[in-house]
């Protein structure tokens, strides 16, 4: 097989192609993935993942050709890798395959550069290669230690019981916006110690993250960076705040800004590290809270089982975050010619470790299109990723969700689904955007 190295390329280009990216690419979302050739297979079209109707393509992936090569696509070409030990053996393997963002970064469709442009290149620690990423992370990891944690179940019960105390009887209302959204902001705000009144910019610029690219929510790629340095503004101020501060708070920012390793990037770096953190800290949780809610409508033989046993909750949880798989997939770049499963994977090729297709793993994971809130091994699961980038927040997500259910079990027989569910147009985040749902007074 021909090399597929890509040539690095200035920003300038990735913005004359960004707005028009999927218009030659129109694909027939609700076609039968069985009858179209393999070879003319993209899985990463956004469009399937709005319509929700991407998951028979990895299926047939994962049976037919789990190392497959996407030779066309908008993204360029790269390498869908759909089952989970293969996924796991990848994410070990990080000195052959790199997520630094020079090569590509995380996410397909991330840009090879020659000259980073500081107005458009957010660098930040998942997206950086040892030894620079563990000296980063190192700096934050105090935060999500279980001993912090513990300190915070308090206040996210608090803030759980308020939330579901307001919320609507015998109306349909939205419960994204009214569950998802507020409790992980209220959550962002108190680590960032930042004012509550501002949660609501912080999951504005977690949704731009997710939007830059979808010309329905922005015209141009200029258009979304210039809401994403309004966070750089914000923070700046915060950062400021910090350092008058004789002893560094436990909060993120003065983290970042005591660290020896943080305290003097620069502006698109730490720009680019907030924005992590926003996200990271929202949209997988908030995305696990509706997809939980949604997996137990669809599935209504476990929620009459949660009815009979509580004590299933954290369990459940964990089986609500694989279920849903708030992270579709990373992106890793090959920095040498490497055999992998009996294809050849050259240096320069973007691969995409796709978790949603993991999660799904009938090998490693039986019953795997079912939602079983009981289910044995109900950790092992992939959406965390694995290895030197596994998310460093995932015991504050699974808290977060443990005590919003049983705080939810407290008050309500049960959340009824009273409408279609809306999904994000994103084959990264695998996230909702609307839940109609109702609660009987």
């Amino acid at each position: 097989m021909a090399t597929t190295e890509q040539e690095p390329r200035s920003f300038d280009v990735y913005k004359e192609n960004l707005r028009d990216l999927w218009a030659e690419w129109e694909i027939d979302v609700h076609q039968d993935p069985y009858a179209i050739p393999l070879d003319d297979f993209i899985c990463a079209h956004p469009y399937l993942f709005r319509e929700n109707t991407i998951m028979p393509y990895f299926e047939r992936l994962r049976k037919e050709d789990p190392v497959h090569f996407t030779e066309e696509s908008p993204f360029g070409p790269y390498w869908d890798i759909t089952k989970y030990r293969d996924i796991v053996e990848i994410e070990k393997d990080f000195k052959t395959f790199s997520s630094e963002m020079m090569h590509g970064g995380i996410q397909l469709g991330g840009i090879k550069y020659d000259t980073p442009d500081p107005t458009y290149s957010l660098p930040m620690f998942i997206a950086m290669d040892p030894p620079k990423h563990d000296e980063q992370r190192k700096i934050v990891q105090p935060r999500f230690t279980q001993r912090a944690l513990q300190e915070l179940e308090d206040d996210i019960r608090c803030r759980a019981q308020t939330i579901l105390d307001g919320l609507p009887r015998n109306e349909t209302f939205n419960w994204v916006d009214h569950v998802s959204r507020e409790l992980t902001g209220q959550m962002l705000a108190q680590l960032f110690d930042v004012p509550q009144e501002d949660r609501n910019k912080l999951l504005e610029w977690s949704d731009t993250i997710q939007n830059a690219s979808n010309v329905e929510h922005f015209e141009t790629i200029e258009d979304a960076f210039k809401v994403l340095w309004e966070c750089h503004a914000y923070f700046a101020d915060v950062w400021q705040e910090k350092l008058k501060q004789e002893e560094p708070g436990n909060d993120l920012i003065s983290m970042l800004a005591f660290g020896e390793a943080t305290k003097n990037m620069p502006p698109n770096e730490y720009l680019g590290n907030v924005l992590l953190l926003i996200v990271g800290g929202n949209d997988t949780t908030r995305n696990s809270i509706s997809g939980g809610v949604l997996a137990l409508n669809q599935f209504p033989d476990e929620y009459a089982k949660l009815k009979r046993n509580r004590a299933v909750i954290p369990d459940m949880v964990c089986e609500m975050i694989r279920f849903q798989t708030p992270v579709a997939h990373m992106a890793r770049t090959a920095l040498k010619d490497t055999e992998f499963r009996g294809k050849t994977i050259r240096e320069g090729d973007r691969v995409a470790l796709w978790y949603i297709s993991g999660n799904r793993d009938e090998e490693v994971i039986p019953n795997a299109d079912e939602f079983i809130i009981d289910r044995a091994n109900v950790r092992s699961h992939l959406s965390f990723g694995f290895g030197i980038h596994r998310c460093m927040g995932n015991r504050l997500g699974e808290m977060q969700l443990r005590v919003l259910w049983e705080e939810i079990e407290n008050r309500f027989d049960r959340i009824e689904l009273d409408g279609d569910p809306v999904y994000l147009q994103s084959c990264f985040i695998h996230g909702i955007r609307e839940l109609p749902v109702r609660i009987a007074a």
